[in-house]
């Protein structure tokens, strides 16, 4: 078990506990469904880093650590942005210094960061360098799960994002996202060699050759990513219709469009209409 990588869970849980007794003490609870999720990223992240598959993953199958990095990169950041609220982020954006890194989160900021992270690392020698080394290797982890944070947080929003991206600009964003993550899924596939050095044993491990580990953790990435990728975007249409229908009916009662606008996407559209 790698205490570099397992200390920033525990305090992670410890200051969300904190700042949600503090919440529910002033009668703003945070959302159960919010909690959940949030709990949910942490038992990814300790599955992803705590358990027998960081050792396979470092020692004998790259597609085993393809798996554990879509548990952190993707899956675990994906329900950790789920378990925020602006509520709980509060004390954390009072710090001045804190605040201005808000900025990362912006879709065009994240999305590049995103994307650099995730193809920079997948370079040989940074790849094989975290395997060697474990300062290294809890680096790459972090930052797997850091840039995929900032990801989600520009689909999510759970701070406003810039007004133009909107449910549909989201819908190119999640697509963009897949089609990068696609391009190094096809390279891992079709590549026809090894590319990573540490895993070219030889010999078969588990029974599986090491092109034919490589292919399996192209395949890997690539339905992972599709099945999150359904889901996002099917959250995304239901979400456009709802929207549409909404701010169809506020604006025939006479509202402003700009507040209607704002309203309707940060979910207080009906608190809006109540208002008349």
């Amino acid at each position: 078990m790698d205490l570099l990588q397992i200390a920033p869970l525990i305090l992670l849980a410890v200051m969300y506990s904190v700042r949600s007794r503090t919440l529910a003490a002033r009668g703003t609870a945070v959302p159960r469904w919010r909690r959940v999720c949030f709990a949910l990223s942490l038992l990814l992240l300790l599955g992803a880093v705590a358990t027998p598959l960081d050792r396979i993953a470092e020692e004998d199958l790259f597609s085993a650590h393809m798996v554990q990095h879509v548990l952190l990169g993707d899956l675990a950041a994906l329900a950790f942005v789920l378990g925020l609220s602006g509520p709980l982020l509060r004390p954390v954006l009072a710090v001045g210094s804190t605040s201005r890194l808000r900025v990362l989160a912006h879709p065009l900021v994240a999305l590049p960061i995103w994307a650099i992270s995730l193809y920079v690392w997948h370079a040989p020698p940074l790849y094989e360098a975290a395997l060697r080394y474990e300062a290294v290797h809890a680096l790459q982890h972090m930052l797997f799960f850091g840039t995929g944070v900032l990801m989600w947080a520009a689909v999510i929003e759970v701070l406003p994002g810039p007004e133009w991206f909107g449910t549909g600009a989201k819908f190119g964003y999640v697509v963009a996202v897949r089609l990068l993550e696609t391009v190094l899924g096809n390279i891992f596939m079709w590549s026809g060699s090894v590319i990573y050095g540490a895993y070219d044993h030889g010999r078969e491990r588990f029974g599986i050759g090491p092109l034919e580990d490589q292919a399996w953790a192209g395949t890997i990435m690539m339905i992972e990513g599709s099945i999150v990728t359904i889901g996002a975007l099917a959250w995304l249409f239901l979400r456009l219709a709802q929207e549409g229908e909404l701010r169809q009916r506020l604006l025939e009662e006479g509202m402003e469009p700009r507040a209607v606008r704002r309203a309707v996407r940060y979910g207080r559209g009906q608190e809006l209409g109540d208002t008349r």
